[in-house]
């Protein structure tokens, strides 16, 4: 009995053999059939492209029985009665025919305007016939180029050509960039699109003459327009390329460049490069396309979105300005400066550095007279009777003035409300304790990027009551988590204690910023205080070369600028308007 079920045992299939075999199974009828539709496929192809083959002959042997003065197509130039563009179905495959005709000038004989002058530059024409599929997939177009002689010499003609070269930004001849190229002034009427050859350069002979009638625009998928525009427009009514003139027996050139588009995205932010969302502006290029008045080829006006950004694309290249239109906000200053140079296929950005507005505000911006790079790290100051502010372009402050209401991260031993904008020893019983040391600590500043560089730390008052102290101390990370307060030489055991003093260079690049200050007192009638704190820095958020003034009284001042490397520049503006920009160009001394 045991044999027999040990027999039974060894005669059979696991379920891990089976599954092995069903894979092998599957694997062998998948190849069979990939194989198979890859067969069907190269069928198919085949058969497609035979039928594509088949409507080229077709259409190229009936060109070839047409009279000579038929070849051409509707709307082009020469004029016949080919179209320019068909369908043709074989079967259940719809195909498109393409055809392109063009008239030759043969130097052999002479050109239009040349040495000898052909008078009669058509010499024979050039067809070329394109068949393609959208819908067949794998399907390469076929195209066959052929030419059409009159069989008899050609005679004079009274018609011109028109010559349209097509170069890109740096003046490079752009080959294979479509050409549009419409007159509704001649009959039969002109509307054809072709491409430019390996010159850059479509070649249209033998075309009707026309005064300001030819319509040209040259464009291509992913680059920019150029074209010329009717005279006497309302919007353009002097256009600095109209329509195209040709005249009988001579050769009209005319250019235009494009080049490959690119984007801009605008942004308002503030001064810790935080969203400032839904501020309106304007973006100018400086291209024109017309004079008398001025007409730029691009100018609008928008808006950013909740997040403070607003997108442009498909964007010329071109020189563009930006202005902010939001009477509620003073400008900071820009990034870069504006005007912005936007290079062919190219990513850009602009940003509005934004805060409340003051007014009277004025921005100052200072470049090199040289280079008219921007000058960073120069000194700013403004003057009047009565009136000296000094700034550093590239240099921006923060800072606190009011703790009431808990607008701190800690305290101990502190007085913040009853006096608000003024933080105190916290007095008992009106005593204020001579054995403990009150402190505060800050809420935290988040200064947008860890790009930063800090300066000064300054406060008021400059000096506190006699026998009393207040110093401060400053922690900075970049995980806004680990807070060590240290002082000037960087341990915690020491303190700033002087109004004006240099921030240690190793809060540098840290992007949160706290700090401490204690107050203390020997005399328990008297407590320091502290009624405002600022922080000067510098960050990549912040434009470079510009210093704004603001809540300025009308008036003219004394501007004076001077920077490690420039001559002294001094010069005298006038104050009127809630926001205005004053540019200054400093001379290198060396």
């Amino acid at each position: 009995m045991r044999k027999m079920q040990n027999f039974r045992q060894r005669a059979g299939f696991t379920l891990f053999e089976m599954l092995i075999a069903i894979a092998l199974i599957a694997l062998i009828f998948w190849s069979i059939y990939l194989t198979y539709a890859s067969i069907l496929d190269t069928i198919g192809n085949t058969s497609v492209r035979r039928a594509a083959v088949s409507v080229l002959n077709n259409e190229i042997e009936t060109i070839r029985n047409l009279p000579y003065e038929s070849v051409g197509t509707v709307g082009g130039v020469p004029s016949g009665i080919l179209p320019q563009e068909k369908q043709v179905t074989v079967g259940d495959v719809t195909f498109t025919v393409t055809t392109t005709v063009r008239n030759i000038d043969d130097p052999f004989d002479g050109t239009l305007g040349g040495t000898p002058n052909d008078t009669a530059p058509a010499d024979y024409k050039l067809v070329a016939v394109k068949v393609s599929c959208k819908r067949c997939s794998k399907f390469q177009p076929i195209e066959v180029t052929t030419t059409v002689a009159p069989k008899h010499l050609e005679s004079s003609s009274e018609n011109g050509s028109l010559f349209i070269h097509v170069f890109d930004a740096n003046g490079v001849a752009l080959q294979g960039i479509p050409v549009h190229v419409v007159n509704n002034k001649v009959l039969p009427p002109i509307d054809l699109t072709d491409t430019t050859n390996a010159d850059g350069v479509l070649q249209l002979v033998d075309v009707p003459t026309s005064t300001q009638g030819y319509e040209i625009t040259v464009t291509d998928t992913g680059y920019s327009q150029d074209q010329t525009y009717t005279p006497g427009d309302p919007q353009n009514p002097n256009p600095l390329k109209p329509h195209a003139t040709v005249v009988s027996r001579q050769v009209t050139n005319t250019s235009f460049s494009i080049d490959k588009v690119s984007t801009v995205l605008v942004k308002t932010q503030d001064k810790f490069c935080a969203p400032q969302g839904n501020k309106h502006f304007s973006m100018q290029g400086a291209k024109l396309i017309g004079t008398n008045p001025d007409v730029l080829k691009f100018s609008t006006t928008s808006v950013t979105d909740s997040a403070g950004e607003k997108l442009f694309t498909n964007i010329e290249w071109d020189s563009y300005s930006f202005a902010l239109l939001e009477a509620g906000d003073d400008v900071v200053g820009t990034l870069p400066l504006s005007p912005m140079e936007v290079a062919p296929s190219s990513t850009n950005e602009f940003a509005f550095v934004l805060q409340p507005a003051n007014p009277k505000s004025l921005l100052v911006t200072v470049r090199d007279s040289v280079t008219g790079n921007p000058v960073a790290g120069a000194q700013v100051r403004l003057e009047k009777p009565g009136f000296s502010a000094t700034k550093i372009t590239g240099m921006n402050s923060f800072g606190q003035s009011d703790w009431s209401g808990g607008n701190y991260s800690a305290q101990s031993g502190t007085d913040t409300d009853s006096t608000p904008g003024t933080v105190t020893m916290a007095a008992n019983g009106g005593v204020y304790s001579t054995t403990t040391t009150a402190w505060l600590v800050s809420k935290t500043f988040d200064l947008g990027t860890s790009s930063t560089t800090f300066s000064v730390i300054s406060w008021n008052p400059t000096s506190q009551p006699p026998g009393t102290t207040l110093k401060i101390q400053l922690a900075s990370n970049n995980d806004n988590a680990t807070w060590n307060f240290i002082g000037p030489d960087g341990t915690p055991s020491s303190y700033y204690t002087v109004s004006g003093a240099a921030i240690g260079n190793f809060h540098d690049g840290h992007r949160y910023l706290r700090y401490k200050v204690y107050l203390a007192t020997q005399d328990s009638t008297q407590t320091p205080s502290l009624e405002d704190i600022t922080f000067t820095f510098g960050s990549d958020c912040l434009p470079p070369a510009q210093a704004l003034f603001s809540g300025l009284g009308a008036g003219t001042y004394s501007l004076y600028v001077s920077a490690t490397g420039y001559f002294d520049y001094s010069a005298s503006t006038t104050v009127s308007a809630d926001w205005q920009q004053e540019d200054v160009e400093i001379i290198p001394s060396i």
